[in-house]
């Protein structure tokens, strides 16, 4: 009795440290973000020019107002909405099809296709950008939303198809088996049979797709050359690309709106999160 209770005071230190441990890690890791909203909540000063504080002197929403009204921020949130919606929705749709076929149809080239697009999705995106500027040129594509959605589809599709294939494979073959004996047809056999099933992996797969576009910068800030044309994260660069004109406090809450938006969705769909990524990670 003795060693049993021993043993359970044990467990209980240790995971009272870890607990201990994983919230000091997690108040660390919101130290920036709060400081980034102290920041966006004070005056129109340098940041360099005062101390580290988690709360600020004097709070305002000066520096929200200013960006409502002084800079296009919805312009900027109406393009980075309708290029993240786009490309999800191009994204996904190509992914389920060709995701479900890589996990149902033993076709030949299967292993050797699933290999290359890995191996593609391995090389950084920077590398293609200089090919896809002059084609783009050639067509008369800069400047276009359609031009990014098309790049942004085409770097997604592949995490998107490897993400959903794995868990495909979890769904048991007998339940689509048991459909075709039915009278089911392919399509209605993964409309209204494997897609809710697979609603998990497809939600989960999806937000990522958005947070992607989302926050993406590279290649928004070269083919975007318009200011009008903005995403949200080239705005964000417009903001801070003069010196004279250069305040912490106004990105700061721009960055804070630009957040938002994001934590919200997350926040939505976190109780699909763990189940579908951990079933996206099965071998196939």
């Amino acid at each position: 009795m003795k060693r049993t209770n021993r043993r359970k005071i044990k467990t209980k230190l240790k995971l009272a440290v870890l607990n201990l441990l994983l919230i000091t890690l997690c108040f660390l890791g919101l130290v920036p973000i709060l400081y980034a909203l102290s920041l966006s909540l004070s005056g129109s000063g340098g940041a360099l020019s005062a101390g580290l504080t988690l709360w600020p002197e004097k709070v305002t929403i000066e520096n929200y107002i200013k960006i409502i009204t002084e800079e296009p921020f919805f312009i900027w949130l109406s393009n980075s909405v309708i290029l993240s919606a786009a490309t999800m929705v191009v994204a996904i749709g190509f992914a389920v099809v060709a995701s479900y076929a890589f996990s149902r149809f033993r076709f030949k080239g299967r292993k050797g296709i699933l290999k290359l697009l890995l191996v593609l999705n391995a090389f950084p995106q920077i590398l293609s950008m200089f090919a896809i500027f002059r084609l783009f040129k050639t067509m008369e594509m800069l400047d276009s939303k359609i031009g990014l959605v098309i790049v942004y589809a085409g770097s997604m599709c592949i995490f998107s198809i490897w993400n959903m294939k794995g868990y495909f494979d979890t769904i048991p073959v007998e339940i689509e088996e048991a459909s075709k004996i039915d009278g089911a047809g392919d399509f209605q056999l993964l409309w209204k049979i494997v897609l809710p099933l697979a609603r998990p992996a497809v939600i989960v797969t999806a937000v990522m797709v958005l947070i992607f576009v989302w926050n993406e910068y590279l290649f928004a800030t070269t083919f975007l050359l318009n200011e009008k044309s903005y995403t949200l994260a080239g705005g964000l660069y417009q903001l801070q690309s003069n010196d004279y004109s250069r305040s912490w406090p106004l990105f700061s809450a721009a960055s804070i709106m630009v957040s938002v938006p994001i934590l919200a969705v997350f926040f939505c769909i976190q109780k699909y999160m763990v189940s579908g990524l951990t079933a996206g990670g099965v071998k196939g």
